[in-house]
């Protein structure tokens, strides 16, 4: 009997890509929805173009057993569309609702859904996050990413089509992007930077262990209609993952004191109040849930994913 046919949204993406390697390498037949344009070069595609409540899903669904739904728009720091909501609606809410409806209609069995922890809120104080908390989101991508949730919750019931959702803190790892790559770029160059005092924890997921738990996810019974925090389990203060990094890449960190307070006013003054608070400020998860229910742990420790991390920035350099 074949393997089920599993479609994959956001398949050229940074997790999407690994994803994608880790699934063909185990033998699973997959399909990758790609915008078009964008699937020359790759195996086994379905263009589907952006991703909206217009979208075409019925080719890409043939003969799909599992979806997996990666594809998003992402959060975007210093968002300038005159209606940041309505962007983020437009793809995050009402393009998973047309396909979750779709795919419930082609005979899909289950759908695997990214979200983020950005569900839950933007900082922790005492107590990790868990899954039994009040969602909390503080800015349009987070409440996009909730009300995408509360859509395929509705469409569950009313289609019998299995939903599980992943809500994960900042994935790193080879490709990453974003405020990620820019901290390797100044690590490589030997940049000072202020953040030697600040006293943190964050929780952070390697690219590595994501796709593992959401390949854990692909047929676990027990998944079928919840929602689990995904992370390493090893949460790390800023000075410590930037000395890490450092080391990892042959390199001297250069922290320098700076009370945090006066970081916050600085980042505040120049309208970049939200990366400070990333850096300062603690965000933690329990991912407890996952590891006692579908009895998944993370393959990689967090040395051994910023280790692969820092040998890709350093190749990629070269």
């Amino acid at each position: 009997m074949d393997e089920p046919l599993i479609l994959i949204t956001g398949a050229t993406g940074f997790v999407g890509t690994a994803l994608c390697d880790a699934l063909s390498k185990q033998g699973f037949r997959i399909r990758r929805a790609v915008r078009a344009g964008r699937q020359a070069s790759l195996a086994n595609v379905s263009p589907i173009g952006d991703i909206s409540k217009e979208a075409d899903w019925r080719q890409a669904l043939q003969e799909v057993s599992v979806v997996i739904h990666l594809a998003a728009r992402t959060h975007v720091l210093d968002d300038r569309s005159a209606d940041p909501l309505a962007e983020y609606r437009n793809v995050n809410v009402q393009g998973t609702t047309a396909l979750a409806q779709r795919a419930a209609a082609s005979g899909a069995r289950r759908l695997v859904f990214l979200s983020s922890i950005k569900v839950n809120g933007e900082s922790t104080r005492t107590t990790p996050f868990s899954e039994n908390d009040t969602p909390a989101p503080e800015d349009a991508y987070g409440l996009s990413k909730l009300e995408a949730e509360q859509a395929l919750g509705e469409i569950a019931k009313t289609t019998g089509l299995e939903t599980v959702i992943l809500r994960p803190p900042l994935v790193y790892g080879p490709q990453v992007k974003g405020n990620f790559l820019r901290m390797l770029g100044a690590i490589a160059r030997g940049l000072p930077m202020p953040l030697a005092s600040i006293d943190n924890q964050r929780s952070l997921i390697y690219v590595g262990n994501l796709v593992d738990a959401i390949m854990t996810c692909i047929d676990a019974p027990a998944a079928a209609g919840k929602t689990y925090l995904v992370s390493d389990g090893e949460d790390i203060s800023t000075p410590a993952l930037i000395g890490k990094l450092a080391h990892a890449m042959g390199k001297s960190p250069r922290l320098l004191p700076c009370p945090p307070a006066l970081l916050t006013l600085g980042a505040s003054m120049l309208g970049r109040q939200a990366a400070a608070a990333r850096l300062t400020g603690s965000l933690q998860i329990d991912s407890a849930r996952i590891r006692r229910e579908l009895g998944w742990q993370p393959r990689y420790t967090l040395d051994e994913g910023l280790g692969a991390t820092a040998q890709w920035y350093h190749q990629s350099q070269i």
